[in-house]
């Protein structure tokens, strides 16, 4: 079952239940996906790896929000934003720990040879792949830096 049609299950639950922050929370991510197929091609349902961008994209815009809203004081709509990224986490992969991101990419450093910080380049090409929706590019990213430069 694709994502869209979990969605709509999870939109169904919620408003069984009269839940209603998360029948909002829901309906973006649904409008989201339906925006996304129709901007590729009339109507065709988006791949895996284009729905864990989505979601990931509309998590990271959450906590971002969320950040913003709690360094003006705006609790309440900090509140609703995370409440909005617990929601969208539920369909996202489990996020890797820093510790496991690092055994992974010496993995990757491993296989494609990587010397120094001359080759990050090589080195972030394979790791967002492999490790895309499981953690976050600016995580990654530091990793490496760090690994390389050892």
């Amino acid at each position: 079952m694709g994502l869209k049609e979990t969605i709509d299950q999870e939109i169904k639950k919620a408003m069984l239940a009269k839940k209603k922050d998360e029948l909002t929370a829901l309906r973006s991510i649904k409008s989201a996906i339906l925006l996304a197929e129709t901007e590729k091609s009339a109507g065709t349902a988006l791949a895996e790896d284009a729905e864990l961008k989505l979601l990931t994209k509309a998590a990271k815009q959450r906590k971002d929000s969320a950040d913003l809203y709690l360094k003006e004081g705006r609790n309440d709509l900090a509140d609703k934003e995370l409440f909005e990224l617990e929601v969208i986490n539920r369909f996202l992969p489990k996020q890797l720990s820093e510790e496991e991101i690092r055994e992974e990419l010496k993995k990757i450093i491993d296989t494609v040879k990587a010397a120094g910080p001359q080759d990050m380049g090589k080195v972030m090409g394979v790791a967002t792949k492999d490790l895309a929706g499981k953690a976050d590019g600016k995580v990654i990213s530091g990793i490496v830096k760090e690994l390389l430069t050892k």
